[in-house]
């Protein structure tokens, strides 16, 4: 079987459901960026296509056509070169793009006028905005300011920043030297950081003295302090004001503040380095749940061009759109919003509680900025619904065309949700991919239907397939992940992995020459996913496999559950289901709720699904992404050490799950 042709095992003519959710009108579907590539690549490549069905398989098939095509169809600035792929038969080891020469920030700051680049919201403490022409010159005095201070092509400059447009401005400004920008959130603790940024030995750190969180304000000099004492590398440390004006920084070493850094320089033109297209952007990070984080790293044209068909193609990004994201700096979701700029859309930051006062800041935002684009994730949608506020009855979200759900698999509920509650005319596109590849596996198509608990698509130019135990692909059944044929958006290297051994570990153990991305999935009969959660956090009672998901599908629905986790416990030779859950407020876990949970996994799964101990806790670890950690809830059950705590957002919750006594029998 060919398993990189996009029609093998891909029918569409069966479906398990009847109607879809939402269907762009013919007026959209004219109207939009993938309707016009369509046409483009048609004109300029005979490729005689008609639908995105037909697209998706020219896409994968002509990897080299396709790829040259977006960079043309985007407007990419740089020399292109002539080879579109070399070794494209190679994984690792297949490169884009070889002899093209791009600079990342001069694609992003390719708009100067004065229309909005940048609105931030602080929550309801700060509220600012940048225009395009302003964050030209902002960038410009940086750059200076960092050549000053020696950084130029291949240096690291990392970051210990809220999403505020100081970022932003940092983060183009290393890119436009050809240095290489890393960050995480100021929430981060000591350790955390160090785990992190100690790998890549930065030059220059940029860092906020303070935050808001739920209408607080935390102080994270003294943070800074206790970083900066095992970072010696660092040169320069730049102060960034967010909570006050002037922050008290004598004792920062090499500590200037954000005016005095850039005040010595006038604004002028960008001397953009221009950089090859597989040398380093981003050094990003695994979670660090099971070790020292790994320190990914993205190349400047791979990452350019797979967000630019990402948000023009999949989410229908056009100039002067508003895009917005939920995200933190320490997420790779911030690193996909801010190449909006390169479609010269508005970015719309925030940095805070979503939930901060009321619940309502967000789409009292999108509302008053015109918010097109809403970005978000599955739990802040599950939280929405649980909390029952109803968003369609007291906003107007007439501009806001699409929203996106992503960090955890969003249930069929959850599109429930929306579609009741937020806007019944909207694209929903539950998307997934990861730090891996800096972007998405599966996503939205903005051309064709939503189906309840369903990603609408695979990523055009990504030859995603799903295969069975015997390496097989498969449709309408539950298996791998994979990629069958390399994209430019694979990491271009781990940090400190000069052999390469970490990297193929990562991604290429499982099968020979095709990336394995760790998803339990499945493909359905018209070309949407499921995700099932983490291969490695399937539960394998009695030999079967089941996704975590399937159980938070049945469980968190109900109104009395805030949410659950499960594992598998080693138990008598074979392992059991353990769910824990957090209650709603008011509500205990008595007989009852435990039947009716039960009842509603065997009723909604199967009985294979039905948790042998269902046990309640006050709180559930996560990420500072906000993804629940299965992988160190099991290792705390069975007693085992747990690594790297710093990388939870709430390490104090996993000492609710050690030596329960539920669990002894």
């Amino acid at each position: 079987m060919n398993w990189d042709a996009g029609k093998q095992g891909t029918p569409r003519d069966m479906t398990t459901e009847m109607t879809p959710l939402w269907k762009p009108s013919a007026e959209r579907i004219a109207d939009a960026n993938i309707t016009r590539f369509i046409d483009f690549v048609n004109r300029e490549r005979g490729a005689g296509l008609t639908d995105y069905d037909s697209l998706f398989d020219w896409s994968v098939t002509e990897l080299e056509s396709f790829w040259d095509a977006v960079w043309d169809f985007t407007g990419i600035i740089g020399e292109k070169g002539d080879t579109i792929l070399k070794d494209g038969d190679k994984m690792p080891g297949a490169a884009f793009f070889p002899d093209a020469k791009v600079n990342f920030a001069e694609n992003l700051l390719r708009r100067r006028d004065n229309s909005d680049a940048i609105v931030f919201w602080g929550e309801d403490k700060v509220k600012r905005r940048m225009s395009f022409s302003q964050l030209y010159d902002e960038v410009s005095k940086f750059a200076q300011a960092l050549k000053a201070e020696g950084v130029g092509p291949g240096d690291r400059v990392a970051a210990f920043m809220p999403n505020m447009p100081e970022t932003i401005v940092a983060t183009l400004a290393t890119a436009s030297l050809g240095a290489v920008w890393s960050s995480c959130s100021p929430d981060f603790g000591i350790r955390g950081v160090l785990d992190r940024f100690g790998q890549i030995e930065p030059t220059v750190f940029v860092a906020v003295e303070g935050y808001y969180y739920g209408g607080k304000s935390f102080d994270t000099l003294d943070k800074i302090t206790g970083i900066l004492a095992e970072l010696p590398t660092v040169k320069k440390t730049v102060i960034v004001p967010y909570t006050r004006d002037e922050p008290p920084i004598g004792d920062i070493k090499g500590g200037v503040s954000y005016a005095d850094f850039t005040g010595a320089f006038e604004a002028g033109e960008i001397s953009f380095t221009q950089m090859g297209f597989n040398e380093p952007l981003y050094i990003m990070f695994s979670s660090g749940t099971t070790g020292v984080p790994k320190c990914i790293v993205h190349g400047i044209g791979g990452t350019l061009l797979q967000h630019l068909k990402e948000h023009q193609l999949h989410s229908d990004v056009k100039k002067d759109d508003r895009i917005f994201y939920f995200t933190t700096c320490g997420w790779m979701m911030w690193n996909w919003l801010i190449s909006g700029l390169a479609s010269e859309a508005t970015l719309l930051l925030y940095d805070g509680n979503p939930f901060h006062p009321d619940g309502n800041i967000l789409f009292d935002y999108a509302d008053a900025e015109k918010m097109t684009l809403f970005g978000t994730s599955a739990k802040y949608i599950d939280a929405l619904n649980k909390s029952g506020l109803l968003p369609k009855e007291t906003h107007d979200l007439s501009t806001v065309r699409a929203m996106t759900s992503t960090g955890s698999p969003l249930v069929p509920e959850g599109f429930d949700y929306v579609y009741r509650s937020i806007k019944s005319d909207i694209q929903l596109s539950s998307i997934s991919g990861g730090t891996d590849i800096v972007s998405c596996f599966v996503l939205g198509n903005p051309v064709g239907p939503v189906w309840r608990g369903e990603i609408q698509t695979r990523g055009l130019g990504l030859a995603v397939n799903v295969f069975d135990d015997d390496g097989k692909p498969v449709v309408g059944e539950k298996g791998e992940l994979v990629c069958t044929r390399p994209f430019p958006c694979m990491p271009i290297m781990f940090w400190n992995d000069p052999d390469g051994a970490k990297y193929r570990s990562a991604y290429f153990e499982s099968y020979e020459n095709i990336w394995c991305h760790g998803d339990y999935v499945e493909l359905t009969p018209r070309g949407g996913m499921v995700i099932y959660g983490r291969s490695d956090a399937v539960l394998n009672p009695g030999g079967v496999r089941i996704g975590t998901a399937e159980i938070y599908r049945q469980v968190e629905k109900l109104p009395e559950v805030l949410e659950g986790l499960v594992i598998g416990q080693d138990w008598d030779d074979d392992v059991r289901v353990v769910l824990f859950i957090r209650v709603a407020e008011g509500m205990t876990l008595d007989d009852a709720l435990i039947k009716k949970i039960k009842d509603t996994v065997r009723k909604g799964a199967s009985p294979r699904h039905v948790p042998a101990k269902i046990i309640e806790v006050a709180d559930i670890p996560r990420t500072k992404s906000g993804k629940i950690v299965e992988l160190a809830v099991r290792n705390v059950v069975h007693g085992r050490p747990v690594k790297n705590v710093e990388a939870l957002a709430n390490p104090e919750a996993l000492s609710l799950f050690g030596n329960r006594p539920e669990l002894a029998d």
